[in-house]
């Protein structure tokens, strides 16, 4: 079994040194991987995240992030192995190692570079294509298993502007399309104990900026309306790229957001119901959206405002 291991503090080098040790103690027969990772300006990278993995089992045998000071070491049984360090933003690094028994050899030095982003889509209107895109959720009953839900109704688009930054998402749910999969559960979602469908007809989303955070990832800000009650939410957002395809051969872009929801901040608060002994959903609820979205030409009605 390896044994992934931190080094605790750099070891001192002298002037023009090109390399830093790992005397660390290692169990009988095992080898070690070390490595010092830096960012792109040359300075120590802490928690950059590292995954090796065994190329003949194919199964990952240790991972971990670098210390403060940009190192990690693994102790490993000899063997072929293939390395990959990461860090948001930054471009990955991958390696195939080999690994002897014996004291590790001195840790190789790795630079991150920034990573070049995909593209992004042109200018325009966006919409969604409803049977590839998909809003999940997952909530967990108090003291219980997760429940996964989706909603099966929904509208909406995306208007790409000349700055990323000022584009706009607009996303309208028929609430009654609630489906976890079980309809007592699902009668129960809808009525006024939860979402209460026949007097808030639809959730409604307004993404009114994009923040961007590196590579392919944006944060999108905009408000939530659910139950009556609009609260700013912030998306973490993985850009996936775009494409020509489809039956009609349409420009594609796709996307993957993801928020936390509070259910109180919507007033949908059951205490009552907990003082009873039922168990309900938990105080947070996990938003996931699964976005293909098709290029409209400048004269195609669309959603967003």
């Amino acid at each position: 079994m390896a044994l992934a291991l931190l080094r605790q503090r750099r070891t001192e080098r002298g002037p023009g040194a090109g390399a830093t040790g790992f005397p660390l103690p290692l169990p009988p027969g095992a080898g070690a991987i070390g490595r010092e990772v830096l960012d792109p300006v040359g300075q120590p990278m802490g928690a950059a995240d590292v995954t090796v993995t065994a190329l003949d089992t194919h199964r990952v045998v240790a991972r971990g992030t670098t210390d403060p000071y940009g190192c990690f070491l693994a102790a490993l049984p000899p063997g072929r192995y293939s390395l990959m360090v990461a860090a948001e933003g930054l471009h990955p690094h991958h390696e195939t190692v080999d690994v002897v028994a014996g004291p590790a050899a001195p840790g190789e030095r790795i630079q991150l570079q920034p990573a070049r982003g995909p593209q992004l889509p042109p200018p325009g209107n966006w919409l969604f294509d409803p049977p590839h895109t998909a809003i999940r959720f997952i909530a967990k009953h108090v003291g219980m298993a997760h429940v996964h839900g989706r909603f099966e109704r929904f509208e909406g688009g995306i208007r790409i502007g000349e700055d990323m930054a000022d584009s706009r998402v607009h996303v309208r749910i028929d609430a009654s399309s609630i489906t976890t999969g079980n309809r007592t559960r699902d009668d129960h979602l809808r009525s006024g104990d939860f979402l209460d469908v026949e007097r808030f007809p639809h959730l409604e989303f307004h993404g009114t900026r994009f923040a961007y955070r590196g590579g392919s990832r944006w944060t999108l800000q905009g408000s939530l309306t659910m139950h009556g009650v609009s609260r700013s939410v912030a998306l973490d957002t993985t850009y996936l790229g775009t494409v020509n395809g489809g039956y009609g051969e349409e420009l594609r872009c796709a996307a993957l957001a993801r928020a936390e929801l509070h259910r109180e901040d919507y007033t949908l608060n059951w205490k009552s119901m907990l003082a009873r002994g039922i168990a309900v959903v938990g105080p947070t609820v996990q938003l996931e959206l699964d976005v293909q979205a098709m290029y409209r030409t400048h004269d195609t009605p669309t959603p967003p405002r």
